[in-house]
């Protein structure tokens, strides 16, 4: 067994939220169910509380850190398993795709630091093809936006562009004490697993993208409002979609045959 890395204070800066509580890594490291054959990349591994069960299971285990005072404790502990490596990065700003050997799909797990977590997800969407799935500990709020359904307020772009390229799954909740420091907020576990071939092969993504972000603009108007700029009222009523409707109401393939619609 490894031994564990010295004891560090958190630092607000990089948002360090330290998950203690070992019933929740095991129900994290039991639903990631890691294995030798498996290529993981963990971001974020602050104190190695979830890397110490990865990495058990002989998987080649990628972690990035961006707390350099965090180094030496995490390689101290780790560096004799044979297939860990340390990236000492940024992880928004990290290449995945150079961790990638061959056709093996790399499987993205982490305790996402709560202020980076949207772009981080986007940042990792952008390299859907080379992932398998992602394991991540996020605030409550964000899990539930994206696995949001249509008709709340929760419902929208993140939700939609990750369910676009991924099957959502909201695993379980996860308390504030079972962290140090505990944040204010509630936490829980999701599992994104990107589509081996898109639903949707026809529908230009950018686009979509496009298309979402212009339709919530102001989420308060309706689509004849807010898409004016790319597709009128009757063009929306020939697609069968109620002009007056909001954004909110919309199906993820219903803003797709908007987006094949106007992607001319």
């Amino acid at each position: 067994m490894s031994k564990a890395p010295r004891q560090h204070a958190p630092r607000k800066r990089f948002g360090q939220n330290f998950l203690t509580d070992d019933s929740v890594i095991g129900g994290i490291a039991g639903a990631i169910a890691s294995r030798e054959s498996d290529h993981i990349v963990e971001i974020g591994p602050g104190q190695g509380a979830l890397t110490e069960a990865l990495v058990s299971s002989g998987c080649q285990l990628d972690v990035i850190e961006l707390d350099r005072d965090l180094i030496a404790g995490l390689l101290a502990a780790f560096s004799i398993h044979k297939g860990f490596k340390l990236h000492s990065a940024d992880a928004l700003k990290f290449d995945f795709s150079s961790l990638v050997d061959g056709d093996k799909k790399l499987r993205i797990v982490g305790n996402l630091p709560y202020n980076i977590s949207t772009p981080l997800i986007f940042k990792l969407l952008e390299n859907a093809a080379i992932i398998e799935d992602m394991h991540f500990m996020l605030q409550l709020e964000v899990v539930e936006r994206l696995a949001a359904q249509p008709g709340n307020k929760t419902w929208g772009r993140l939700g939609i562009m990750t369910q676009y390229q991924c099957e959502v799954e909201h695993l379980f909740d996860v308390p504030p004490e079972a962290f140090n420091p505990p944040p204010k907020v509630q936490s829980a576990i999701v599992r994104l697993k990107p589509y081996q071939q898109s639903p949707w092969p026809a529908c230009d993504g950018n686009q979509l993208r496009k298309v979402v972000q212009t339709a919530f603009a102001q989420r308060r108007k309706t689509l004849r409002n807010n898409l004016k700029g790319l597709i009128d009222s009757d063009g929306l009523e020939a697609l069968g979609i109620d002009p007056a409707a909001r954004a909110e109401t919309l199906q993820l393939t219903q803003f797709i045959t908007i987006t094949n619609a106007t992607n001319v």
